[in-house]
């Protein structure tokens, strides 16, 4: 299950779920699942280099929406894998969708998507998506197709 899941989501972050994430009903709490996707987001942000110019071009990704579907309680302890999707790729964003893997129960938990729209800090206005990051979502895109 483990390697399915690896093969469908070639870009995925492990993340250990912490003790003190867990809620009264002895569950991760609903926030904790954001943290989540933030975590996978900034690690595959890092990975097509979207955040390596942010401080001198003042051009980034912010949300405008953001979204989670629980299908599965998880515990600790806990090891969980978030896979990243990119779909609806336009101008000026697209869309990130999260899976959520858990390694003790071998089944996906959550599921969950964001939109990122490219925003201009300097002049409080929406960006572009400049062409390196159009090309390299593209490619994430086309690889996610084949996986």
């Amino acid at each position: 299950m483990l390697d399915k899941f690896i093969a469908q989501h070639p870009a995925n972050t492990e993340i250990s779920v912490a003790w003190g994430e867990m809620d009264a009903l002895q569950h991760i709490n609903n926030v904790a699942y954001f943290r989540y996707f933030e975590t996978a987001r900034i690690d595959f942000f890092n990975q097509i280099n979207l955040l390596a110019d942010l401080q001198t071009s003042k051009v980034g990704p912010v949300l405008s929406d953001n979204h989670a579907r629980y299908k599965r309680p998880v515990t600790f302890p806990d090891t969980l894998l978030v896979g990243v999707k990119i779909s609806d790729i336009q101008a000026d964003r697209f869309m990130m969708h999260y899976t959520v893997f858990s390694k003790a129960q071998q089944a996906i938990t959550t599921l969950g998507h964001s939109q990122v729209v490219m925003f201009n800090f300097q002049t409080g206005k929406k960006a572009e998506l400049t062409p390196e990051l159009l090309s390299a979502l593209r490619a994430h895109e086309e690889a996610k197709r084949e996986a």
